[in-house]
């Protein structure tokens, strides 16, 4: 993704391309997050991307990368890039997934869209500009954060080693606020932590007594080279990681049935199996296969889940946050809490503010809406779904008939003019820019205006109101008291379905590629590059839900990937988030990670029980 200082938040799967920016605000492009991608160039007639790309960050001369992150001797897939600084220095630059996911990183996000990182006390505070794309993702330079906390760095080949010598375990103590169990490791020292799943590794050294102690409190602790394996017993996960200083601290937070459970220290459970409903379904409601495809002499590892939304017991539904648009979550937790047994990742968002950018619809209500005329999906009910490119256009009409148009409805996606939120965006609103204005609109009439002072604290948004923010200077020319209607009209039939997926390009439409990036606000660097990909699709008759990895290389291009698809017999299919986006949960077990990381996301597709029941549906091989 992309993230602007107070521009626009583009793509995560693509940092597309990036629109004007606003006449208030700095130049250069932030980066947008979880994909985060600098665009090529705006989507306007003034191609000014190199001069951004510049003022974001200079071009080193001498670099080295690599897709490899070696944490005291323990592999994991990560990409990485080091180099010097037209200044000299070193630099080391990682993705924010990694951090977050995989070392424990505390995150926020400042004023600006600037990064608050935090790691065993030592701060590291990065701004909007110093923040850069490293392929899909937002990546930052990490070095004088290693070096703080005393990590050794070196590159053998294509791997970066981070190692750092093995703390020592002082302690355990363990809590449970709000119902979750939560473990504090006291360390003499900062300690390296990877993440994979449910599982940690951590570089520490403890006494047996103490390795019973970590069992006894849910972590189920395996001695390993260089350190300790914990995992979780039956029916807990890890929800939660981070670290403190002053003292060393690594905290973990364990939820679900099994985070209370008894300390009785025993053995560690095996890992749950897939869950017994999708077993059941699987041959029968629908297909799971795996297969691998080479497409230019390069294998692609494909998973496809495919079904007949008509006939089947299962349901295709949004997954989303519970509270509002404003945040992430992994995609097993959205598959949990929504009970869909089969899980893809969705449409783009803002890794850093955390936000959406394209369209999202449930139950009829514009959660979020299109943007940049891309590619969408749309479906009521058990309808097959059908695919095209959406905008929606919407105007402010006053007593006198005038009409002033809007640009985005409930959307991250920050531009000039004048936007709309409603309670579907949240509790409240918060300003996303520098240079806002408000009014808020309840039954029709105007009731408060707001200052910038006012939006940065944020406002409340009743149910049925809606806010009219302005940026950049765009004129709010109404009163309070002044009676006002919004006239809301989608491009095509596809946004009055009930439901809405966005994301893009759009690959296949009957049966033809219609791959066009460029018309979708793309930029050429994410449509030439090899990534990771999800992917939802229709071959006429049944749903599918895809995903495609590289197998020792990066991933598909989008037009390899839109010729795959077309040689499995698709005729639609829509391309979603991506990269360290990408995942797959088959019942409970997250099957697929983008690469090897779970990473956070804003949103998902789900195959929720609540369906027709029906007999046995043909499982042809496609």
């Amino acid at each position: 993704m992309v993230l602007a200082p107070l521009l626009l938040l583009l793509a995560a799967d693509s940092v597309a391309a990036l629109p004007q920016p606003l006449a208030s605000l700095p130049a250069p492009p932030v980066l947008t997050a979880e994909s985060t991608r600098l665009p090529d160039a705006p989507p306007t007639p003034s191609r000014s991307a190199q001069p951004w790309l510049g003022q974001i960050r200079s071009v080193a001369q001498r670099a080295s990368t690599g897709t490899a992150v070696v944490i005291n001797g323990q592999r994991q897939q990560a990409r990485w890039e080091s180099r010097q600084s037209p200044a000299g220095s070193s630099e080391l630059w990682l993705p924010l997934e990694v951090l977050q996911g995989q070392l424990g990183v505390s995150s926020r996000t400042i004023d600006g869209g600037t990064l608050d990182l935090e790691w065993y006390g030592r701060p590291l505070v990065v701004p909007a500009v110093d923040q850069r794309s490293l392929d899909d993702e937002v990546a930052v330079n990490v070095l004088p954060l290693l070096n703080a906390v005393g990590v050794q760095t070196r590159v053998v080949g294509d791997a970066l080693h981070l190692e750092l010598p093995p703390a020592a375990l002082l302690g355990l103590r363990s809590s449970t606020p709000d119902g979750t169990r939560r473990v504090v490791l006291d360390l003499n020292a900062p300690a390296l932590v990877r993440q994979e799943g449910s599982r940690l590794f951590v570089a520490l050294e403890g006494s047996p007594d103490q390795l019973r102690q970590l069992a006894a409190l849910g972590l189920q602790p395996r001695a390993r080279r260089g350190g300790v394996e914990l995992g979780v017993s039956a029916g807990t996960r890890l929800s939660k990681l981070f670290t403190l200083g002053t003292p060393h601290r690594l905290v973990v937070d364990l939820a679900g049935d099994g985070a209370a459970a008894s300390s009785s220290g025993a053995p560690a459970a095996k890992p749950a199996p897939i869950d017994p409903r999708l077993q059941a379904l699987l041959g029968r409601d629908l297909r799971w296969d795996r297969q691998t495809r080479t497409v230019a002499g390069r294998n692609l590892r494909i998973n496809s889940v495919v079904m007949d939304p008509a006939a089947s017991s299962l349901q295709l539904r949004t997954l989303t946050r519970s509270d509002g648009m404003q945040g992430l979550s992994s995609l097993s937790d959205l598959a949990r809490q929504q009970d869909a047994l089969v899980a893809i990742n969705g449409g783009y968002f803002n890794r850093v503010r955390r936000l959406p950018l394209g369209a999202l619809k449930e139950g009829g209500r514009w959660l979020s809406g299109p943007i940049l005329n891309r590619g969408v999906m749309a479906w009521s009910g058990q309808q097959l779904p059908q695919f095209g490119r959406l905008q929606l256009q919407e105007w402010v009409i006053d007593a006198n008939g005038r009409r002033t148009p809007l640009t985005v409805l409930n959307s991250g996606y920050v531009q000039r003019g004048l936007s709309r939120y409603t309670a579907d965006w949240g509790a409240a609103y918060q300003a996303l820019s520098g240079s806002e204005s408000g009014a808020l609109i309840q039954n029709g009439v105007v009731t408060q205006l707001f200052d910038g002072t006012a939006l940065a604290r944020s406002i409340p948004l009743p149910e049925g109101s809606s806010l009219l923010v302005a940026r950049a200077g765009a004129p709010l020319p109404w009163s309070p008291g002044e009676r006002l209607q919004i006239d809301s009209r989608p491009s095509s039939t596809l946004g009055q379905a009930g439901s809405v997926m966005g994301g893009g390009p759009l690959l296949l439409q009957n049966g033809r590629v219609v791959l066009n990036g460029t018309a979708e606000g793309f930029g050429d660097a994410f449509l030439r590059q090899g990534a990771p990909r999800t992917v939802v699709g229709s071959d006429g008759r049944r749903l599918w839900l895809v995903t495609l990895e590289g197998v020792d290389q990066a991933g598909p291009t989008l037009s390899e990937t839109a010729w795959v698809l077309q040689q499995m017999g698709l005729r639609d299919a829509l391309n979603l988030d991506g990269g360290s986006s990408t995942g797959l949960v088959m019942g409970g077990q997250h099957t697929v990670k983008g690469r090897g990381v779970a990473g956070s996301v804003h949103n998902g597709l789900g195959l929720v029980p609540g369906g027709r029941p029906m007999a046995r549906i043909e499982t042809a091989a496609p």
